[in-house]
């Protein structure tokens, strides 16, 4: 009997979503709940589960095709019982070995396909970047938790396969070589925007579009939270089985920042303003596909180490691809550290609908006057972006001046000023 396999509930607001990749083709066996394909949606990929168990007899929609929730994808012949599939690939696994002349180009979707008796499972991202470039996953040492492999490790094995292989294929590897040198080609690959990156886009630019964006900066002496870090990092790393970062720091410092200037934390509804009373933080994140923002809740009630905790889990989440779209629904205010690339300043654009964002920037010894004397100092340059429509100057400074005072001065988180 054949079974639909339906574009499942997607999140509030959500209605479609564009067909990413697919895990499985036709004829392949399925195991119940077992990923078939990858949705694209404008925040977060989403893997779809077998309903039932059986052999995938027909791909209804092609990838980058956009689907509907609720819209029938594909078709699954349904078995007798969930041992029905399992069978099938060990023959198949077996077929093989007699026969030394497997085709190269089919390793990779091999190895993605036989994914569910690989000790490691492979993300959506990973999965299209193995089918995408043709190598094999277990040739390669993955560089995630508990050795998992990214998107950069499978980039990484290609660009090195494509460096020391580019003579060998060749019967006669000189001319080739001689050829690719003396032509010079130049080319130019067109690929189709991701939905995410087109939500991106969108979302930027109507942020600038709808806001009244203006950005003041300040530097910042990180000397006091560098000691407080090298004091205690290896005991707080025993105690709550993670690193004391920056973010905690300058997470409590926004903390008491918006406590202080209500505003910041605020946004526009209409013709009303939405003042909050707690803190959803929202923390961008580089995710293979693009800059994501999961969201931190109520991080004006959590220590030190629960917000390290959640940051951390977050990265890793979006770093494998599993974010959902409850991890980057609502926020309040954004903290983005682009220091971490190397960036020494920028002006960062606020995250719609919310009204600022902090941006952070690389830490550098520089020259500063201190009590008269010319000093060396770690100093950081902070850039807060805001909408000016409800946040007036004096606010936006005054919140930065407080963010500046409690990260050079720790103490103030403690006793609360």
């Amino acid at each position: 009997m054949a079974h639909e396999v339906k574009v499942p509930t997607l999140g509030e607001s959500v209605t479609e979503a564009t067909i990413g990749e697919w895990l499985k083709k036709p004829g392949d066996a399925v195991a119940l709940d077992e990923p078939i394909c990858s949705l694209e949606t404008d925040k977060v990929a989403v893997e779809v589960p077998a309903p039932v168990a059986g052999i995938l007899s027909a791909q209804l929609v092609a990838v980058g095709d956009t689907v509907e929730v609720g819209a029938a994808i594909a078709q699954i012949e349904a078995t007798d019982g969930a041992a029905a599939p399992a069978p099938s690939p060990a023959p198949a696994a077996a077929a093989p070995a007699p026969s030394p002349a497997p085709a190269p180009a089919a390793i990779a979707k091999e190895a993605a396909d036989d994914d569910a008796g690989d000790p490691q499972t492979l993300s959506p991202a990973v999965r299209r970047a193995v089918l995408e470039h043709g190598v094999d996953p277990s040739t390669i040492k993955g560089t995630g938790k508990d050795g998992r492999l990214t998107k950069e490790d499978v980039l990484a094995a290609a660009k090195a396969k494509k460096d020391g292989g580019a003579a060998a294929p060749a019967p006669s590897p000189a001319p080739a070589a001689a050829d690719a040198g003396a032509t010079g080609e130049r080319t130019v690959e067109r690929v189709k925007m991701t939905r995410l990156r087109q939500t991106i886009a969108k979302r930027l630019k109507s942020a600038q579009d709808n806001a009244a964006l203006l950005t003041t900066f300040n530097d910042v002496d990180m000397t006091a939270v560098i000691e407080a870090r090298n004091q205690y990092k290896d005991m707080f790393a025993r105690k709550h089985g993670i690193k004391l970062g920056f973010m905690s720091f300058f997470a409590k410092a926004a903390c008491l920042a918006l406590k202080d200037v209500p505003s910041v934390n605020a946004q526009i509804e209409g013709d009303e303003i939405l003042y909050h009373n707690f803190v959803d933080l929202s923390v961008a994140v580089s995710a293979p596909n693009g800059l994501v923002v999961p969201v931190v809740r109520s991080v004006d009630q959590m220590s030190f180490a629960e917000i390290e905790l959640a940051i951390a889990e977050f990265g890793r989440k979006a770093k494998e691809g599993t974010l959902t779209m409850a991890d980057m629904q609502g926020g309040t205010f954004t903290i983005s550290n682009g220091g971490v690339f190397g960036s020494l300043m920028s002006t960062p654009i606020i995250n719609p609908p919310q009204s600022a964002v902090l941006g952070l920037h690389r830490i550098e010894d520089r020259p500063v006057a201190v009590n008269g004397q010319v000093v060396i100092r770690p100093m950081m340059y902070l850039a807060l972006s805001y909408d000016h429509r409800i946040i007036d100057g004096r606010e936006a400074v005054t919140a930065l001046k407080i963010m500046k005072e409690a990260i050079e001065d720790p103490m103030r988180m403690l006793i609360d000023l």
